[in-house]
């Protein structure tokens, strides 16, 4: 993987001197990029723009990148598209901020590499499942229905069991 050290840095310390109105767009395109610890996007793509307003710098992105999960049907491993955005205002002083905005840093860089990541992470299903028909796994032996019956049917209904319920002296009283 030979990824920049800081990917997601942009100098910005040009758009100073510009006209109101000026922008300009940083693409990336990375075929791996790991985000924080233990967060590996493959296939990662997207855009940056960047625009001079009156009060400071309004960046706009859209990020996409598969990422490895399992899914809670079949247990198998699959690539999922997370998707992205950013809208970040960074102002350029502190009497003009209000509780939402950022402040642009004296040097004019801005690292978009932590905001990247918790939009990423926002978008992971909470439940992956690799594919809708997804046909999981045999309850009796385990075996992979998607590719193929096992011959087991469905598990039959549970009794319940009236020894351990807490309403089982009630059946009594009737």
């Amino acid at each position: 993987m030979n990824t920049p050290r800081h990917p997601f840095r942009l100098n910005l310390g040009f758009f100073l001197p510009q006209s109101i109105g000026y922008r300009h767009d940083f693409p990336f395109a990375y075929e791996e990029i790991e985000l924080g610890k233990d967060f590996l996007l493959r296939k990662f793509e997207g855009t940056v723009t960047v625009s001079r307003m009156p009060q400071g710098l309004l960046l706009q992105g859209l990020f996409e990148g598969d990422f490895e999960l399992e899914c809670v049907r079949c247990l198998k491993p699959y690539q999922h598209r997370l998707h992205s955005e950013l809208t970040e205002l960074y102002v350029f002083n502190r009497r003009d901020a209000s509780d939402d905005d950022l402040i642009l840093p004296d040097n004019a860089q801005v690292d978009l590499d932590e905001f990247i990541r918790e939009d990423a992470e926002v978008d992971i299903p909470f439940h992956p499942i690799c594919k809708e028909d997804c046909e999981g796994l045999c309850q009796v032996c385990g075996t992979d229905l998607n590719l193929g019956d096992c011959g087991h049917d469905e598990l039959p209904p549970e009794e319940p069991d009236d020894s351990i319920s807490p309403f089982a002296g009630l059946k009594d009283l009737r």
